[in-house]
């Protein structure tokens, strides 16, 4: 068997940027001392002059880029998510979401799977604050297909738009003939009527492993890609939850105010369903290997199926 084709979703999102800097020479990146982790110097070797690393200085960053979208750029500013969406949420929300400009903020290191870098570094509540921001579109990519696709749906998107990329390396499950991405729409990967997984980010990919065990036992689970979580797919949600019955939400993310949060807000004003939220709860998390911090929280593919197998 060949071995699976693994890539962080952060090296697809720099990948992405040098590809469509030839296709749209009003793309410009900023970067807050980090082009190396957050790949955009990527970007940089192929267009230096469309680089500017702003230093240690994420919220004047953002007032940058707020500045550079006026003059008709479109700029992409680029840090941790822990700095784009929490150091500097005062920038993000009134530079560029209180006045509606054309930024994209390009987040990466999200989530437990930063691994050793510890708690103060896993940032597990950024879209939970973006959501909040009218206007902003909030994605969250399952793997280097995706990830690629965010970035030109941004680029084609009038207005504040925040990505969610991984440091994690994640296989590539989106490689396949067909796969169609439109901002704002799930994507139904596997049927099933007896409950429905609901996963965004590297958690898709978690979710059909569980799947798979599920499916050893006679449970059908039908698992959804939510990679845009603002605006959300309602209506695959609610048709889902009227044809299983049960949902389970699954994120590397706070279960308060994340995918987990927006999945019930839908279904509570359209059809009321049993919701289970996997997801950090409320708690932070801390430093070890990518894996086994997400072993801990039970967000790998065995915790998913227990913790699923335990609602049931």
């Amino acid at each position: 068997m060949s071995e699976v084709k693994k890539i962080a979703t952060r090296e697809s999102y720099g990948n992405a940027l040098a590809e469509l800097g030839a296709e749209y020479p009003e793309l410009v990146v900023l970067d807050a001392d980090l082009a190396a982790a957050t790949k955009t110097g990527i970007f940089k070797k192929a267009f230096p002059d469309r680089h500017i690393d702003c230093g240690i200085a994420e919220c004047n960053m953002m007032g940058i880029a707020a500045g550079l979208a006026t003059t008709g750029k479109i700029p992409f500013a680029s840090t941790f998510a822990m700095f784009a969406a929490g150091r500097a949420y005062e920038q993000v929300r009134n530079a560029i979401g209180y006045p509606h400009l054309n930024v994209k903020i390009g987040a990466t290191h999200a989530g437990l799977s930063v691994g050793e870098d510890g708690a103060s570094h896993q940032c597990n509540e950024d879209i939970a604050l973006m959501r909040t921001i009218p206007g902003m579109v909030v994605m969250c990519p399952s793997d280097d297909v995706e990830a690629k696709a965010c970035v030109r749906a941004a680029i084609e998107h009038d207005g504040p738009v925040y990505i969610r990329f991984g440091r994690l390396a994640v296989p590539v499950i989106n490689d396949v003939p067909g796969y169609h991405f439109e901002l704002g729409k799930g994507v139904t990967l596997r049927d099933g009527g007896d409950l429905t997984i609901v996963a965004t980010g590297l958690m898709v990919d978690q979710s059909l492993q569980a799947a798979d065990m599920l499916e050893a036992e006679g449970i059908h689970a039908r698992v959804i890609n939510i990679h845009t979580i603002k605006p959300l797919d309602e209506a695959l949600i609610v048709k889902a939850a009227k044809e299983t019955g049960k949902i389970v939400t699954v994120e590397e993310h706070s279960v308060i105010g994340g995918l987990g949060s927006a999945v019930c807000e839908a279904l509570c004003k359209e059809y009321p369903a049993p919701v289970v939220r996997l997801g950090v709860q409320d708690t932070f998390g801390e430093s070890g290997p990518a894996m086994q911090v997400l072993e801990k929280y039970g967000l790998d593919a065995k915790g998913i199926f227990r913790s699923i197998k335990e609602a049931l």
